[in-house]
Formats: C-alpha cells, structure tokens, sequence
C-alpha cells in the first residue's frame, strides 16, 4: 500500500470516474424526465399556493400516466450502467492485478528467470463481473419477496406489525449475508482470472479451494482490513459533524463543502483499503505453499545381518555326566 501508492490511486480513479459519470448520466436523465412532464395553469396555481396537500394534488396530476415511462427510463439506465461497470470494471481490475503480480514476481523472476507469465483471458473478469450483477439483481428480488412475505404475515384481518418486522429484518440479513459471501469469493475468483489465466468458473472454483485451505490467512487479512475500514469510517463520522455543528453560523454552500469534502475523503481511504486487502490475496497466491515436514523414515535393517537370527546352540560340557555313564542300581529280590 505504501511502496506502491500508484496502485491504491489506479484503484480509486476507475470508481471515482464511474461514480461520477452514472451520477452524471443520472441527473441529466432525471432533468430530461421533469421536462416532459406537462404542467399545466392550474398545476402551477397549486403549487404556488405552498400548502401540502395542494402541492401533493399537484405533484400527483403531474405525474399522473407518466409512471410507466418512468420505468422504462429507469430500467434502461440501470441496463446500460450495468453493462459499463462490468467492462470498465473488468479492464481494471485486469491493470491493478497485473500490476500487483508483477510487483510480486519481481525478485522471483530476477532469481529463477520465470518466463511462463499465463496468458490473461479478458473473458473470464467479463464473466465474473457479469456474475456479479445478475447477483446483485437476484439479490434486490430477494429483498422485494422478503417484503411480500413479512407483509403476508400481517393480514389486514389479523395485523402483526411486529412479527412482520421480525421476518422482514430476519430475511434481510440472510440476503445480506449470502450476497457478501458470494460477491467476496467473485472478486476474490478475479485474481486467479488475471494472475493466472484461469477461466471463470475454474477461477471461483480456484478462490474456494484458498479459503478451504487457507482459511487463517484469509480470515487474518480480511479482519485487519476491516478493522481498518470501520475505524476510517468512525474518524469519518466524527469529522462530520464539524461542519453540521456550524450549519446555523455560516452559508449551507459552506456547510455543505464541507461535508461533501468528509464523504470524498472516506471514500478514497476505503478504496486505498480494497487496494491493499487485493494486494495481501495475490500476496497469499504468489507466495509458496508451506512445505509440510515429511514423516520420519522407519528404522532401515542390515541386509547382511538375517531378519530372525538362530538361537544360540549351548556348549556341552565334557565332564558331565549322561545316562549311559550312571551305573544300574541292583535289583532287589521279591
């Protein structure tokens, strides 16, 4: 993250230019949609008048058939910033990890003169990140049936607002979770894409077997890293209330710089972050597995000296008497 500060600027400039570019596209499609909307004399009466419930009668008016076209807009966008993310995303996250595993084949190639660099397939990023936002898709549908479920769990007849809540935040948090876990493996499956040329189902396959086997590591790396983004995020929100504790003192353009400036900050820390949580993971992937100490060898036998040696023979004593030298005993008579 320090040597290498490029590669934490590198990360922060592609998000920052997509943020910046759909916010953009977003705002001028919201400006072209409000020009289409007719307003008519007595629209304007109403809303000039200032009261709420005229003004919602003449914001209702106005609006009024125009929902439908509304969507239409708003899926369209949705499609094509979408589309844009995947391959500017793809693009560069094929930079930052090339750069990362340049950086730590440095010594290695200098060593050992690695010439079998895998050759990058841009297809497979492409299919990860396309996976990632049909995720993400299927995950907002998860929160919308979430919602119809809880709702069915209060019936107008028997209402439950309590235990609707409950579901609504229990199934909220089983989506939530699931979609962490599945997009932290997808962007983890990214590196073995670029580093090693994998295709992308072998590239998720590859980021499952790391966490299975080295599971520690990963776990160590992704806690610090969070730690380090959740105290980011507290000096941030601390910061901020500088400027809203003198929202009654000066101008709100002032009030509001300030604050746009606090967020802006954030943001480019908690991107620097990402930039070194990615670079410990093509760390964790370059560097060698750790030998495992081999079992030790059974004691090896002399091959001249025989498995199951004879028993020794006993020496006979000479001077010891046998049967045959023992003289007979007479035999007694009736």
């Amino acid at each position: 993250m320090f040597t290498r500060p490029s590669l934490g600027l590198a990360e922060i400039a592609w998000r920052w230019t997509f943020g910046l570019a759909a916010i953009s596209l977003l705002t001028f499609s919201v400006l072209q949609y409000l020009n289409t909307l007719p307003v008519g004399p007595g629209d304007l009466f109403l809303l000039k008048t200032g009261h709420p419930l005229l003004v919602s009668r003449a914001i209702a008016h106005i609006l009024q058939g125009s929902a439908f076209r509304a969507a239409k807009a708003a899926l369209l966008l949705l499609l094509l910033l979408s589309l844009a993310w995947v391959v500017i995303a793809s693009w560069s996250r094929m930079m930052t990890v090339t750069a990362l595993v340049d950086y730590f084949r440095e010594d290695q190639a200098k060593k050992a003169e690695l010439a079998d660099i895998p050759k990058y397939r841009p297809r497979s990023p492409l299919g990860l990140n396309l996976l990632r936002v049909l995720m993400a898709a299927a995950a907002t549908l998860g929160v919308f049936g979430a919602f119809v479920l809880s709702k069915a769990a209060s019936p107008p007849t028997n209402p439950s607002p309590g235990s609707a809540a409950l579901i609504f935040l229990t199934l909220l948090m089983g989506i939530f979770l699931a979609w962490s876990f599945l997009n932290w493996i997808l962007s983890l499956a990214a590196i073995f894409a670029v580093a090693e040329g994998s295709l992308t189902f072998s590239a998720i396959s590859k980021a499952v077997d790391l966490w299975r086997m080295r599971s520690v590591s990963v776990l160590a790396a992704s806690t610090w890293f969070g730690l380090a983004h959740f105290v980011v995020f507290v000096i941030a929100s601390s910061i901020i209330a500088v400027p809203l504790g003198f929202a009654g003192m000066l101008p709100p353009a002032i009030v509001l710089g300030g604050v746009l400036l606090v967020i802006l900050l954030y943001f480019a820390a908690a991107d620097f972050l990402y930039a070194g949580r990615m670079a410990a993971y093509v760390a964790m992937i370059q560097s060698p597995p750790e030998p495992i100490a081999p079992p030790d060898p059974p004691p090896q036998l002399n091959s001249d000296r025989p498995a199951n040696p004879p028993a020794p023979i006993a020496r006979m004593d000479r001077d010891e008497l046998i049967l045959s030298d023992i003289p007979m005993l007479p035999e007694s008579s009736g």
